[in-house]
């Protein structure tokens, strides 16, 4: 490990000192990272987290290496549209998630900040458009994002496309769940589909995505499967783990990999023990690199997330005979689209279906919606008798996270929820 973390001190170094000469040095640094996650795969990692995360480092690896098989995207574009025409979707978040893996989000947020970006945007288009704007990413031919669910996806975009030219579509979701509002989404999809293909030079086939969806709703009945199985049985996984599966569940959508992935989880699954530890559910981003997170949800037998809300943020059945109907109908009941009562009602459903034995909410820096609406879900959570810790902090910038605030809350919680069980027993 000592070799890969002088290879990250150098490539930050070198990215601080030219950031428009070392594109080449971090993409190996993703090549190198792929095949050592296949060869070399995380002791302790229950063996379909270990697949997970080979497969979320090859598909970044890959889809970087080759400029003409992508377009950005942000975390809800439909992923669907762009796998049916042979391309792959890159979320500007997740990538955010891999350049702090060269520690250089520090770098890039400071060197976007400085160049008038508002300090209150979100760390994770900060970092992203930190990134672009020093020179040290190159852009694509093209973009897309949504309304859905962060206010400064439309105003990241613009500015990508001022200063650096990537053209890009806005996919403007309506909060009303009414026939008029799907026909309205539905219609920006099958433009936003054909614009797609007539700009990469290909030929849209509205076949190839009906048959991208009748994968995904094979895909989703297979991960509500496995998510009840994690319920029942001690699977170890990393804080990180959850997140490569967010990326699965909206970037590998409808593919037949991610589907067989989530089929041999299922299967592997079953070979672990029962589950005798603390039942956690999560609700919005996961600070991958907290220390006292890492520590007490870490391949813990005694503390295990169970699932998190935006895995999951859409249970829609999709139907593959009017492809784009299925696809609004999909966004605009998002999880995170709306009220964030309609939110809560998700949340409690999934906790409902789950059984979890509590709840945690990380309130990112920055993401207005979450702060806003965590005593709401609390509320809710009380209701149905289930504890809830909001912890606050920065899911990718560490400077906003400190780690004593976090580690003092979150112990007295798992203390708390210790103690209880100890009564329940007793009593």
């Amino acid at each position: 490990m000592w070799i890969a973390d002088k290879y990250i001190d150098y490539v930050k170094e070198q990215t601080q000192e030219k950031p428009g000469e070392t594109w080449d040095k971090m993409l190996l640094g993703f090549k190198a990272n792929k095949l050592r996650m296949k060869l070399l795969p995380k002791k302790g990692l229950a063996k379909g987290y270990q697949k997970l995360e080979a497969m979320m480092m090859s598909f970044v690896a890959d889809s970087l290496g080759r400029p003409d098989s992508y377009v950005w995207g942000n975390i809800f574009s439909p992923c669907e549209i762009m796998h049916s025409i042979g391309l792959s979707t890159l979320s500007i978040e997740c990538l955010s998630c891999y350049f702090s893996g060269y520690h250089l989000e520090d770098y890039f947020i400071d060197y976007a900040q400085n160049t008038g970006i508002a300090p209150t945007l979100c760390s994770y288009h900060k970092t992203f458009v930190g990134a672009i704007d020093s020179g040290a990413v190159p852009v694509p031919e093209y973009a897309v994002t949504t309304s859905l669910s962060c206010d400064g996806n439309l105003n990241t975009f613009r500015y990508l496309e001022k200063k650096k030219g990537v053209p890009f579509t806005f996919l403007d979701v309506p909060y009303g769940d009414d026939e008029a509002s799907v026909d309205y989404l539905a219609a920006q999809l099958r433009s936003f589909a054909e614009e797609l293909a007539g700009r990469f030079g290909k030929t849209f086939r509205e076949e190839e995505l009906r048959e991208v969806l009748r994968i995904e709703n094979e895909t989703r009945e297979e991960l509500l499967k496995f998510l009840r199985l994690q319920s029942e049985r001690y699977y170890p996984g990393e804080m990180i783990s959850h997140l490569y599966m967010m990326m699965g569940t909206h970037l590998l959508m409808g593919t037949k990999e991610f589907l067989e992935l989530v089929r041999f989880m299922n299967e592997d699954i079953k070979t672990y023990p029962k589950l005798e530890g603390k039942k956690i559910f999560w609700v919005h981003l996961l600070p991958f690199y907290q220390e006292t997170l890492q520590k007490y949800l870490n391949c813990n037998p005694d503390y295990q997330i169970i699932a998190s809300d935006i895995i999951i943020d859409s249970m829609e059945k999709l139907d593959p005979e009017h492809p784009f109907h299925a696809l609004a109908k999909k966004i605009i009941r998002n999880l995170y689209n709306g009220s964030y009562s309609h939110k809560a009602d998700m949340v409690a459903n999934l906790a409902d279906m789950l059984k979890p034995g509590a709840v945690i909410q990380f309130c990112h820096w920055g993401c207005k919606q979450s702060s806003g609406g965590s005593l709401l879900l609390k509320e809710r959570m009380q209701e149905m008798g289930i504890p809830m810790l909001i912890l606050d902090g920065d899911g990718i910038d560490r400077r906003n996270s400190h780690d004593g605030q976090i580690k003092t809350r979150l112990e007295a919680f798992l203390e708390m929820l210790d103690s209880d069980q100890s009564v329940r027993k007793i009593s």
